[in-house]
């Protein structure tokens, strides 16, 4: 039999068998309206109820009592003997037709019609209802109260804490086998009797989420939208007090959703969305906690609409508003007072909701978040504590800092060591990569502040959104945790999910893996509500690294073609066979490039990988990695350039990976070095600096360790000493030259430039000459 309807059924027999008295008290006096109420509240439960658990009989003979009473309530009907008869017929029915479906055997219904006829003024009065003898299936189930249940689940928890030390201090000296055995059989009935007595306040989630069908549909009528629900993680378990706690603020939030969220089918249209809008209600666990996310493909919040309504109403000055951050501006809609809408509506724009919804959330010790997607929608995220669970963990250290992981959370834990795990910085972030699978890393020392911290392993952390890996010192322990909620200052962190109290004593933080990933800053791509139709319009692009190449131009280069960004010494770069080559490692790697680089300092360099061969690419800076567009410029006579992109912005250029390691990418042309005697004014930097470069020539105005020039140019009346190797020097004149004169007039531009290709000419072809 389905949960609910037992669940119902229990709770139908409980009020029956309480009411019993209260229905022999009313009938003694019908204008008793505490008994009067206590009746009204019971076929108002059933009605509802019945409204989801699909039992039309006992819907319909509810709603005809709840009808006659709530005349009785509001003083136009006298309660009678005829009415007080009818009223108590259709009771007694009611637990015949409870019993009935509780054994599953029929009922006929003929005499229910006549039941609800006898509620009508004039109706016949019908016989008073004798109390026969009633069969009832025999219950399997008996309700506790809750006080009952927290003794129950604190003494498990001792006991389980007991288990561990006394299996602790076991392991520590040599055991009798017999003593090992009875341990053994102690641990198998401690953990079968910590499921059924942590299920005893369990309840699936399920019975949460069985209205939203009827009450995305209820209020998306009367407003013309047209709403499809999708609900994702039912068997999530739940106590079942905080299941009660938590249906009013989700209530308010699947209403807000719908009717301020979700537009109309013709703006949807007219959009490009579908016109039924969508709403994805998810719940899952993770560690000590429920996540419970509300996401629509709505308008999303207009948070500029939002910043002037608090302005309107006084809320806070156009000052404080100007300064204040996007999230502090998005977390406005938790205003008192503030609704998004300007006229209010049976549903909403009354300024009362939000600011309760997180007032309830927070009473109970959790913490609510918004997704803001402008124009795409929103996505509202509660997480609630369990209130308490044993769950499985592992225990790490960093530094001298213990903390627990929950297991499930855990794909695996492995060393730092050898070529299959490797950590590189990219940019401003670390990226880990095991068995050649990349990883965003999160160093747990830094991030917590732990001096002495030193990452030795790496947790391979899973959460819903994506997959990190944590730097942790040891993994020290495996064991089975009490968790229970720790102070609000704590949770608020976002990177706990509660505290534990281990067989050693000691106590100690459950690491949030989700939470520590968002306090680290990393993104995760956010799941998306899409048909499957609609997801090849929304194909994501390639993952990439942007950096600033040697000359200058902002680039991205295909992330999976990365094998890591290392810095290198530039002596280590030298031009042999026709190319320039990397000696590293006792090995030398051929280099690509699209600028020469320096000769001297260290060299930014990405180690590039196809799989089978290993290239090098010198860059100036490394940037963050970043995803492509799909939708690219295409370029032409362009070689080893795919297309240009714009990234964050701006327009990137993508280099074309293929060409790299196919050789199409021409090595930069070598261009002369012209030396710039010093002249004492600054002339030749400020004029003749810039004609050079345009003309492709080098200038420098002094030369670096073993390098050479290929023309020094000077002015006539400071000529530089001799140099020992012959190098052609061109002098420059501050005024016209007169016949037989030495030297060129500095601005007579094309007499210059052609001198100075005439000597490089001259000594090159004199270079070749003596080579011979």
């Amino acid at each position: 039999m389905d949960d609910l309807l037992q669940e119902f059924i229990a709770e139908t027999r409980e009020t029956l068998d309480a009411l019993s008295g209260e229905i022999v008290l009313w009938e003694a006096n019908p204008t008793d309206r505490t008994r009067l109420d206590a009746i009204f509240r019971f076929v108002h439960t059933v009605k509802g109820s019945c409204g989801f658990l699909d039992l039309p009989r006992l819907g319909r003979l509810a709603h005809a009592a709840e009808d006659v009473l709530a005349a009785v309530r509001e003083g136009t009907r006298a309660p009678d003997t005829a009415l007080v008869n009818a009223v108590l017929a259709i009771v007694d029915r009611i637990g015949e037709l409870t019993e009935a479906i509780a054994a599953g055997s029929p009922l006929d219904d003929t005499t229910e019609d006549l039941l609800i006829a006898a509620l009508a003024e004039d109706a016949l009065p019908i016989a008073p209802a004798a109390a026969g003898p009633q069969t009832r299936i025999a219950s399997r189930s008996v309700r506790l109260a809750v006080d009952l249940l927290d003794r129950m689940m604190a003494g498990m928890s001792d006991m389980v804490l007991a288990r561990n030390e006394l299996a602790r201090r076991l392991r520590d000296q040599p055991i009798d086998p017999r003593v090992e055995g009875a341990l053994e059989r102690l641990s198998l009935t401690v953990g079968e009797m910590r499921d059924t007595i942590s299920r005893t306040r369990m309840q699936r989630i399920e019975a949460l989420f069985s209205a939203m069908p009827r009450m995305v549909r209820d209020t998306a009528t009367p407003l013309g939208k047209l709403v499809t629900l999708d609900v994702e993680g039912a068997d999530v378990e739940l106590d079942r007090e905080m299941i009660e706690l938590l249906r009013d603020p989700l209530v308010h939030i699947i209403r807000n959703a719908v009717d301020h969220g979700i537009e109309p089918p013709a703006l949807r249209h007219a959009l490009g969305k579908r016109e039924a809008g969508r709403l994805l209600v998810s719940a899952r666990q993770t560690g000590n906690q429920i996540v419970l996310e509300v996401t629509d493909d709505g308008r999303g919040i207009d948070v500029d609409r939002l910043v002037a309504k608090a302005a309107a109403a006084g809320l806070h000055s156009e000052a404080k508003l100007a300064a204040m951050t996007e999230r502090q501006r998005l977390e406005l809609i938790f205003a008192p007072g503030l609704s998004s809408r300007d006229t209010a509506t049976a549903i909403s724009g009354r300024g009362v909701g939000m600011d309760v919804v997180r007032a309830n959330i927070e009473q109970i010790g959790g913490r609510i978040a918004l997704r803001n997607r402008p124009g795409a929608g929103l996505t509202i995220e509660l997480q609630v504590p369990l209130t308490l669970s044993i769950i499985p963990a592992i225990v790490v250290g960093v530094g001298e800092q213990r903390f627990a992981l929950p297991r499930q959370s855990i794909e695996e834990i492995v060393a730092i060591r050898g070529d299959a795990v490797r950590v590189d910085d990219l940019g401003d972030s670390r990226v880990a990569t095991v068995r050649g699978r990349r990883l965003p890393l999160v160093d747990l020392a830094s991030l917590l502040g732990i001096d002495g911290g030193r990452t030795q392993a790496l947790a391979i952390v899973g959460t819903r959104d994506g997959n990190f890996a944590l730097g942790i010192g040891a993994v020290l322990d495996s064991e089975e945790l009490v968790v229970k909620p720790v102070c609000p200052a704590v949770m608020g962190t976002g990177i706990y999910a509660g505290q534990t109290l281990p067989d050693s004593g000691l106590p100690m933080l459950l690491l949030d893996g989700a939470g520590v990933a968002a306090a680290a800053g990393l993104r995760f791509t956010p799941k998306a509500i899409v048909d499957e139709n609609e997801a090849a319009a929304q194909e994501r692009g390639i993952d990439a690294l942007l950096f600033d190449d040697l000359d200058g131009r902002r680039r991205a280069l295909p992330l999976a073609a990365v094998d890591r960004v290392e810095t290198v010494s530039a002596t280590a770069i030298q031009r042999t066979g026709g190319r320039l080559h990397l000696s590293i490692e006792g090995g030398v790697v051929p280099l690509v490039t699209r600028a020469e680089p320096p000769t001297t300092g260290q060299v930014t360099l990405l180690r590039l990988t196809d799989g089978v061969t290993e290239i090098g690419y010198p860059i100036r800076d490394a940037h963050e990695i970043v995803t492509l567009p799909v939708a690219m410029a295409p370029v032409r006579d362009r070689p080893g350039i795919a297309g240009v992109a714009v990234v964050n912005g701006e327009q990137v250029e993508v280099v074309d990976g293929h060409a790299l390691f196919a050789g199409e990418l021409a090595p930069p042309v070598v261009r002369p070095l012209c030396l710039l005697h010093h002249d004492g004014t600054g002339w030749m930097e400020t004029f003749l600096r810039p004609v050079l470069e345009a003309s492709g020539y080098r200038c420098a105005s002094t030369l670096a360790p073993g390098e050479t020039a290929a023309v020094t140019l000077a002015m006539d009346d400071d000529p530089p000493a001799a140099s020992a190797n012959g190098d052609p020097v061109v002098l420059l004149r501050s005024r016209p030259a007169m016949p037989g004169e030495a030297g060129i007039y500095r601005y007579d531009r094309a007499a210059l430039i052609a001198a100075v290709a005439a000597e490089m000419q001259s000594h090159d072809d004199m270079r070749r000459e003596m080579a011979r």
